[in-house]
């Protein structure tokens, strides 16, 4: 099995909690907007998920955040959503102009929207299960 070093090489990918239906939509709606396939995904709750939140030291029970792992760097709340948006096709890129207003002031809104997002969106029962055609996007441990 890779250790997480190489699963972690030269990719960008994206934590989401894998049982929101919030997060769930916006992973797909990424992937619908992603057509040169620069980011795979997995959710926070997998053991890939949970390995890369040890390897730098974050919480492994808190799911209230999207996380962009690029570079070997790693991006939380609004600015993960915003270095996101850049690498989307049509008009979506140009929604990192709001970098422009500081961080706090970015991520009070997303901290709402994050902290009702199951009384909103609902949840699942269990993560996601990538189609076919998406398995080779996300990173899933073979059973």
């Amino acid at each position: 099995m890779n250790t997480i070093e190489n699963i972690l090489l030269n990719k960008q990918i994206i934590l989401f909690d894998g049982v929101c239906n919030f997060c769930n939509a916006s992973i797909n709606f990424i992937i619908d907007h992603d057509p040169e396939k620069r980011f795979t995904f997995a959710p926070l709750q997998s053991k890939i998920g949970q390995d890369i939140l040890r390897k730098f030291n974050k919480n492994t029970e808190d799911f209230d955040s999207v996380i962009l792992l690029k570079n070997n760097t790693l991006y939380q709340k609004s600015d993960a959503a915003l270095e996101i948006t850049k690498y989307l096709s049509g008009f979506w890129k140009y929604l990192a102009i709001f970098k422009i207003f500081p961080t706090f002031f970015l991520n009070f809104f997303y901290d709402i929207i994050a902290k009702n997002r199951y009384r909103i969106f609902g949840k699942m029962d269990s993560c996601r299960i990538p189609t076919s055609e998406l398995r080779e996007r996300f990173l899933i441990e073979n059973s």
